[in-house]
């Protein structure tokens, strides 16, 4: 028997309006009535997912709130297997679409609760402020109870022939709503997973190389294989760290503080020696000695005193840089000066 061939899609390219591309896809697009979930362009097209980390954002996208999205669950659900859903994960929390939290109940229990965002780019612009809503040109002027409940005064018929119509007076003016306190912006405190990191320091060198300090820093490195064997360098990553070792030498560090720093505490398994051998280098490189003179304390600072001295004249006491007379004993010589 030949295969059946559906014509309902050949039929639907004929009433698509329009000349049609030579090549590339052709969409056919039936608008959703039911069933549909919204997926934006970013995270269809985005540059930095995986398709596998995509079709998963979708079907998370589309599941009901308070669904299950651990890795057993989703394994359970899809076909995929539990290594390529946390791969495909971990790459949506990577780029801000999932977050995974662990959270406190009221009851003391703690269960992770898992958030997944459809725009984490929209986050992080600040939002606006909403607008007062306003009334519709033809909207009709609200009347008050006071208004309401006034009775209508029919006027009496004039004996005039001709009476002259009374001006109505204008509708009362429709009631502004009310002022209302404008949204403060979204601020982002914690950076996103995307924000560029900042720069690490480089390692730090010694003034001057010499080498006596190249030949300790490089046996100090080649033997840290003997205390820990998980510190295995290669020859060329030795090479590389010798300038920070022999820097800790030139601050008087001694090369069993050197060797007990760079390998206590340290995580079982290192994976990368070499990194983590250089962070330690720089991040914990001690400062220089002080020198003699930075720790002499600075003298004193005594103010002069000055000393008690006895009158020649009235053998007063009174203060004075030199012997003499005291000031009454000065005045009274003056005075008798004057009167001569």
């Amino acid at each position: 028997m030949d295969t059946p061939q559906n014509t309902a899609l050949t039929r639907a390219l004929t009433e698509l309006p329009g000349p049609l591309p030579a090549r590339g896809v052709i969409h056919v697009v039936i608008r959703h009535t039911d069933r549909f979930t919204v997926v934006g362009n970013d995270l269809a097209q985005h540059p930095g997912l995986s398709t596998t980390a995509v079709g998963f954002a979708v079907r998370i996208q589309s599941l009901p709130q308070g669904t299950e999205v651990g890795i057993k669950a989703l394994a359970a659900r899809f076909p995929e297997g539990e290594k390529l859903i946390a791969a495909a994960l971990r790459e949506l929390e990577a780029h801000g679409y999932l977050q995974r939290a662990r959270t406190r109940l009221p009851n003391g229990r703690i269960v992770t609760r898992t958030v997944f965002c459809n725009q984490p780019t929209a986050l992080l612009r600040p939002r606006a402020a909403a607008a007062p809503p306003q009334l519709p040109p033809t909207a009709r002027p609200i009347t008050t109870h006071a208004q309401a409940s006034e009775p209508t005064v029919k006027p009496e018929a004039s004996p005039e022939p001709d009476p002259q119509p009374e001006p109505t007076p204008d509708p009362p003016a429709p009631l502004a709503a009310p002022p209302q306190a404008a949204a403060p912006p979204f601020v982002r405190l914690v950076p996103p997973p995307t924000a560029p990191k900042p720069p690490r320091p480089p390692l730090p060198r010694p003034r001057e190389l010499t080498p006596e300090l190249e030949r300790i820093s490089t046996a100090l490195l080649s033997d840290l294989r003997h205390h820990a064997p998980q510190f295995t360098l290669s020859e060329e990553h030795v090479r590389e760290l010798v300038p920070g070792v022999a820097a800790w030498l030139e601050r008087d560090a001694h090369p069993d503080t050197i060797r007990h720093t760079l390998t206590i505490n340290a995580p079982e398994p290192v994976n990368y020696p070499y990194q983590f051998v250089k962070h330690r280098l720089t991040v914990l490189l001690p400062p220089p000695l002080p020198g003699a003179h930075d720790l002499t304390p600075p003298p004193a600072r005594r103010n002069p005193v000055t000393p008690f001295q006895t009158c020649d004249g009235c053998e007063r006491a009174f203060r004075a840089p030199t012997p003499g007379h005291c000031r009454d004993c000065r005045t009274e010589d003056e005075q008798q000066a004057a009167a001569a």
